[in-house]
C-alpha cells in the first residue's frame, strides 16, 4: 500500500520540482518564423517584381527590344496618323504593303514589289522623289476614298 502511495504522490507533485534547473544566462534563440522576417522576406519579394516589371516596362516603351523576324511578316516601319489610327509598311515575302490599321479594320493602301522598291532607293533622288510623290498622291486619293 505504501508503494501505490508514494507512486501517487510522485505522480501528484509538480513536474517543475523535479526538473533540472537551468543556466540563468540562458537566452533561447529568436523563432526561426517571426514577424519581422516575414515583413522582411515579403518587402524583397514586393521589391525584385517592381524592379522586373520597370524594366520590362521600360524596354516595350522604349522599343529596346527587337521583334522576331522568324515569321514570314516583318514589320518594316509605322507611324502614327490619328489618336487610334496608324499605317504601317509591311513585308511579306518579295511584297512590301502599306496598311492603314484602325481599331475594328485594316485597309490595304498600297502594294509594292520588294525587288521594285530597292531599285528606287539605288536610283538618283529625282526619281525617288518622283516615287515619293506618286506615292503621297494615291495615299491621299485613298484616304479620301475611304472616308466618302
Amino acid at each position: 500500500m505504501f508503494r501505490y502511495a508514494s507512486t501517487l504522490l510522485m505522480l501528484t507533485l509538480p513536474s517543475r520540482l523535479l526538473a533540472e534547473t537551468g543556466k540563468s544566462g540562458y537566452v533561447p534563440p529568436a523563432p526561426i518564423i517571426s514577424s519581422d522576417n516575414t515583413v522582411q522576406m515579403l518587402g524583397g519579394l514586393i521589391f525584385v517584381l517592381a524592379l522586373i516589371g520597370g524594366i520590362a516596362w521600360l524596354l516595350k516603351r522604349f522599343a529596346l527590344i527587337p521583334a522576331s523576324s522568324a515569321g514570314t511578316v516583318k514589320i518594316v516601319a509605322a507611324t502614327a496618323v490619328g489618336q487610334r489610327e496608324r499605317i504601317v509598311v509591311v513585308e511579306i515575302a518579295n511584297t512590301l504593303l502599306v496598311l492603314g490599321v484602325a481599331p475594328g479594320r485594316i485597309n490595304t493602301l498600297h502594294t509594292l514589289d520588294k525587288t521594285l522598291a530597292s531599285t528606287v532607293d539605288g536610283v538618283d533622288n529625282g526619281k525617288a522623289i518622283s516615287s515619293a510623290a506618286e506615292f503621297a498622291e494615291q495615299l491621299n486619293q485613298s484616304i479620301h476614298k475611304n472616308h466618302e
